[in-house]
């Protein structure tokens, strides 16, 4: 679905969000069936679509749904023969309580019987999942459930942002990405959520939203969600992969400072001590005050969450520009270059960004809830969202280091014009 005229998005859309079936009738994003017609629905993480689906020729695959016969089976009464239809098969977890609806290309071949079965790109990360057969612990299946769809929620955005997204385990074994999803024991250890050189560990409880709230309400956090966790370890993951090393090193140090100061110990004083005063002058979280590695990951965290309710709101047709509200826009010496090229684009989606979460909170206050969006974004925070917008933008990761260069020349670009500015 387009946004309607004069709600153009600034920068380039994801995933949209906004679908509909067949039959006509809005559908969305986790759903692998029209609730108006039966059809069955998939989604297609290279196209970034919920598609209505139909059987195929081969036993077990699908196509997206036709009104043409003539289409599926390569037959056309003109006697030209048309391409023939992308075949599909569902992920296999689509029947477990994760309810993958996700589809796995399959060129209309699917897997003989014994064969492993078929993931698709998100539920192919994982290397470890709940026991759902635990009888102390039978929400396992439900916990897990939630979990898995705050996780495709991140890895549609990630493909549709364009960011190497691979599974470690059988993908890319030296720089990709897995998941851990592990339930506390009742007698401890407990589960602690965190990276570790591409491995992202999820307590599972944290999708059990009494837990996850009495805990939020402990560390006097604003906003905790399973995909704000998500969002938050994988802008580690990308620190690691995309910044370390490069030439992005410098910009890093100017915005978030040096990583090398002693890790544990900023965490032990943060937990002793609390952030530092006003630190909503220069952060977008308490946490974030930390140390440089979790500034980073938060803003990571913050910039996701930007572009994919941007996205959603285009995709729904809620306008971003137009809505009647007094406030003070941010000016481009506000962003980490202001003086490149796409600057504007940036500065019009920011500015976009606080006119929607200033409408969005008034709308939670009148249902009584809190607010939807309880972030201040101070001009630093705005700066180092730029700084991220810019490296995600870049394709600094492309092969033969062809993405790196063209970061470099981005960045000597920005500082060049600065010079003559």
């Amino acid at each position: 679905m387009s946004p309607p005229p004069g709600s153009q998005p600034h920068l380039p859309t994801l995933a949209g969000r906004a679908y509909r079936c067949q039959c006509g009738c809005p559908v969305f994003f986790r759903n692998s069936e029209c609730l108006a017609c039966g059809t069955p629905l998939g989604y297609d993480p290279e196209q970034a679509r919920l598609l209505p689906l139909m059987p195929g020729t081969a036993p077990g695959s699908w196509v997206i749904w036709q009104t043409e016969p003539a289409a599926l089976s390569g037959h056309a009464g003109d006697g030209i023969l048309p391409p023939p239809a992308l075949a599909y098969t569902r992920c296999a977890n689509l029947q477990t309580p994760a309810a993958c609806n996700w589809l796995v290309p399959s060129n209309g071949q699917v897997d003989d019987a014994g064969a492993a079965p078929l993931l698709c790109r998100a539920c192919r990360l994982n290397r470890t999942i709940p026991d759902l057969n635990d009888p102390e612990h039978p929400d396992n299946g439900v916990l897990w459930g939630r979990v898995e769809l705050a996780k495709r929620r991140l890895v549609s955005a990630l493909l549709a942002l364009g960011l190497p997204v691979a599974s470690r385990m059988t993908e890319d074994t030296a720089r990709g990405i897995m998941f851990d999803i592990l339930r506390s024991p009742d007698n401890g250890p407990h589960v602690m959520t965190g990276h570790d050189t591409g491995l992202i560990t999820l307590n599972l409880q944290e999708a059990d939203d009494a837990v996850r709230e009495a805990v939020r309400e402990t560390m006097r956090e604003p906003y905790r969600t399973l995909l704000g966790h998500f969002r938050h370890e994988v802008g580690h993951y990308y620190w690691d992969r995309l910044v370390c090393g490069t030439p992005w090193m410098e910009g890093f140090h100017q915005l978030f400072g040096d990583e090398n100061q002693d890790y544990l110990a900023s965490l032990r004083l943060n937990y002793e001590q609390g952030p530092p005063d006003q630190w909503w002058l220069h952060y977008v979280s308490a946490y974030a005050s930390t140390h440089p590695w979790e500034d980073w990951a938060e803003c990571w965290a913050h910039y996701l969450h930007m572009r994919d309710t941007i996205d959603t709101a285009l995709g729904f047709g809620l306008p971003t520009e137009s809505a009647q509200l007094e406030f003070t826009p941010f000016t481009l010496d506000a962003l980490y270059q202001p003086v490149h090229p796409e600057a504007q684009h940036f500065l019009d989606f920011l500015n976009d960004w606080t006119r929607l979460t200033t409408m969005l909170n008034e709308m939670s206050r009148s249902m009584g809830q809190p607010d939807f969006y309880p972030f201040v974004l101070p001009r630093e925070v705005v700066a180092k969202l730029h700084f991220i917008h810019l490296l995600v933008t870049s394709a600094s990761w492309l092969p033969d280091d062809a993405g790196l260069v063209r970061a470099a020349q981005q960045q000597l670009e920005g500082q060049m014009q600065g010079q003559i500015q």
